[in-house]
């Protein structure tokens, strides 16, 4: 059990610090904690569907500023952990995903007020007195300790708490179970129409209803369509760049006409004038 809650805060320490220090990469993403617990706990298959789930989830999920909803990366490294521990697949991922990032969520900002607030002013003196040895110090040195302590939550977790969360789940009757499950189910779509509703426009609706089509009537995996979205792509980038090269090339073509006209003009005026 020890490699396991190892593992599981390793890859939260990686993922969701690596995400704050990479400039805001995509690192803590559930379709990339997901399948790299997975792999490390030798079950990649079920990361893999666990990671997918959980990003239709949590790809509507944005946080912007001080505006902030959830924190999917221990929640899918936990979910995952469980799932593949204690069995039962996404049937025990999905009920617990979502109360693990709010909490996560929570215990996140509780670390920047409790650890990094404190030193908001010496990086000021660091400043002012031109030490950029030791901002750069400070800012990595913080960096690890406020991720390794977050860290330590899905350590221990996983550590103390697998059979305890085994048992709470088997006293969960299978009425308020089953009803968990239809919801998280149900969650996906939520995911999916909050990201559409920021994209959702009159010029990519037509792919939208593309897609539908091939999936519910066609049957086509999600592979053989997201190849069709990307060759798709790859088409119309090339058709839009060889049309800027056209316009481009007319406008310079306007451009030399127009320089002409302007030189053969002053050539008249000087004939006329001489």
């Amino acid at each position: 059990m020890f490699y396991q809650a190892l593992v599981v805060g390793l890859c939260v320490w990686l993922t969701v610090g690596g995400f704050e220090l990479c400039g805001f990469s995509q690192l803590y993403q559930p379709i990339v904690v997901g399948p790299l617990v997975g792999f490390l706990l030798g079950d990649i298959q079920t990361g893999l569907k666990i990671g997918a789930s959980l990003q239709a989830i949590f790809m509507g999920v944005v946080n912007i500023g001080g505006a902030t909803s959830a924190e999917p990366g221990m929640a899918t490294a936990l979910s995952t952990a469980f799932a593949i521990i204690l069995g039962g697949g996404l049937a025990t991922a999905l009920p617990l995903a979502l109360p693990l990032a709010v909490i996560g969520l929570q215990i996140k900002n509780l670390e920047f007020v409790a650890i990094i607030g404190p030193f908001a002013s010496l990086f000021d003196k660091f400043a002012e007195k031109g030490m950029e040895k030791g901002i750069v110090f400070l800012h990595f040195g913080l960096w690890a300790l406020q991720w390794f302590i977050y860290s330590l939550v899905p350590f221990f977790a996983v550590l103390l708490g697998a059979n305890t969360v085994k048992t709470a789940i088997g006293l969960i009757p299978k009425v308020i179970m089953g009803g968990l499950t239809v919801a998280g189910n149900l969650l996906p779509a939520v995911g999916m129409a909050m990201l559409l509703k920021s994209l959702w426009n009159k010029n990519n609706a037509a792919f939208y209803f593309l897609g539908f089509i091939l999936s519910a009537y066609l049957n086509l995996p999600l592979i053989a369509i997201s190849v069709i979205a990307f060759v798709i792509a790859i088409t119309m980038g090339i058709r839009d760049y060889q049309i800027s090269k056209l316009q481009n090339k007319d406008n310079k073509e306007v451009m030399n006409a127009s320089d002409n006209n302007e030189n053969n003009s002053d050539e008249e005026e000087e004939e006329f004038l001489s």
